[in-house]
Order: structure tokens, then C-alpha cells, then sequence
């Protein structure tokens, strides 16, 4: 599956599956994490998996938010760290994501115990392993923190011709630090990025609503159906038709 990946820890509980980004592979198996850092294009496979032992993860959208409402009272350990890491999963991250999981079946304690979860879910996970690599999401003005700005313009309004000034604008930048920056987090240019949004989401479309392939290609901001047959056959390596057929012959 390609993505372009929203920044995650992802705790395997059960099958293995393989991550590549950034020019690297990471294979992960049960009782590890992978954190992914940064807004980065992924493409990931499960490598086993069965009917007796299906795959499961716990995946867990972090949030910039509470991770700069923990920063004033959080030591992090010091250290560069890579955007994308696996370790094994902190005794205490595992404790406070299973109590977490455990309301989905409450759901009348969601409203009332979540938040407090979370909280605790982001502290263990700055204070562990993944420390380093995360918490420079809880800075705003830091080069991910701007960024991510620009990012959430890219992903909430991705149909749309963006200029780059404009995003640059968004991320206090800039043009050429802007670019450099951009690239250096998300390894694309902000045009790959915003092409490789529209992409995923045509697949989904068609995939999953249905959607004819000029009707996919029109609603995520395309005005050529040919255009958007070559861009979509590099990405996913087959043409829209024969790529949707071949998932719907999968599923």
C-alpha cells in the first residue's frame, strides 16, 4: 500500500510487516513500534498473516498538540534521531495503549478517560526510546512544526492548484528555505506531494466508492484524464483500470 504518512506509532501485536521509506526497509514483528516522525511517503506490505493468526496493530495519529502541552514538564532525552525507527515497544507504552484499547468497549468511558489516555500515551512515548524523534513535532517553530503547516494545507485542500508562495507564507519561510526545508522532512518537493495525495486518493475513490476513472481523476483535481493515467501508473506501477481490477480480484 503507498501512503503519504501522517505521523504515527504503530504497535504490532500480531504478523510482521515491512516499511519502505526514505530509501530504507523496516521489517517490525510483534512487541515492536515504529514511529514515523514526519509527513513521508511510505509504502508498506504485511508479510504475515493468516486466517488463524490474522495481522493486528494498535496505530496511533500523534498529536503536535499534546506533545507541546507536555514539553514544560518533560525531559527529553537529548540526541538526533531518525524520522522513522523501530524499537521495541516500552513496557509502559504497551500499558497505557491496552487500557486504551480496552474502551473502545466503554464507550460511554471514552468521553470521560480518552484524553487523559492520550496524555499519557504521548508522555510515555516522549520519555522512552522514541523521545527524540518526536519531539520536535511539539515545537511550533521549529522546521517540523512549519512544515506541518504547509502540509495541512496540502492535505486538507490537496484538489486544489496551490502556489508555493502561499504555502511557503503558511510556513514563515522563505521560498528557497521553504523548498529546502520541505524536502529535507518529507523527502518531495511540495508539488510530488500534493500529486501523490490527489493519487492516493483517487485509488480510494475508485476502490472504494466506485468512481469511474475520468470521474476519480476530475475530483481530486485533475483536468486530464491522460495526465492523470501516467502519473497514476508510476506510482502504483499499473494504469488505473488494471490496478483496480487486480485489487478487487485481491479483496
Amino acid at each position: 500500500m503507498v501512503a503519504v504518512q501522517k505521523p504515527v506509532i504503530a504497535m504490532l501485536l500480531q504478523g510482521r510487516k515491512r516499511v519502505t521509506t526514505l530509501g530504507a526497509s523496516f521489517e517490525y514483528a510483534p512487541g515492536e513500534a515504529m514511529v514515523i516522525a514526519a509527513d513521508i511517503p511510505t509504502v508498506s506490505r504485511i508479510t504475515r498473516a493468516s486466517i488463524a493468526a490474522p495481522y493486528y496493530a494498535l496505530v496511533l495519529e500523534l498529536d503536535p498538540a499534546i506533545l507541546r502541552a507536555l514539553r514544560p514538564a518533560v525531559s527529553v532525552r537529548s540526541g538526533k534521531a531518525p524520522p522513522v525507527r523501530v524499537e521495541p515497544i516500552d513496557t509502559e507504552v504497551i500499558d497505557a495503549a491496552l487500557r486504551l484499547a480496552r474502551l473502545l468497549d466503554r464507550p460511554e468511558a471514552l468521553p470521560v478517560l480518552a484524553d487523559g489516555l492520550l496524555r499519557e500515551l504521548h508522555y510515555w512515548l516522549l520519555m522512552g526510546v522514541h523521545g527524540p524523534a518526536i519531539a520536535a513535532l511539539g515545537v511550533p517553530d521549529s522546521h517540523a512544526g512549519r512544515i506541518a503547516r504547509a502540509v495541512d494545507i496540502l492535505r486538507r485542500e490537496y484538489a486544489r492548484p496551490i502556489r508555493v508562495e502561499e504555502l511557503a507564507e503558511a510556513a514563515a519561510m522563505s521560498e528557497p528555505a521553504f523548498h529546502k526545508h520541505f524536502r529535507a522532512i518529507t523527502t518531495l518537493s511540495p508539488l510530488q506531494f500534493q500529486k501523490q495525495l490527489r493519487l492516493i486518493e483517487a485509488r480510494r475513490l475508485m476502490l472504494a466508492e466506485g468512481a469511474k476513472i475520468a470521474q476519480a481523476a476530475h475530483m481530486v483535481g485533475y483536468a486530464s484524464v491522460t495526465q492523470f493515467t501516467r502519473e497514476y501508473g508510476r506510482l502504483f506501477h499499473a494504469p488505473p483500470g488494471k490496478d483496480i481490477r487486480a485489487a478487487n480480484a485481491v479483496a
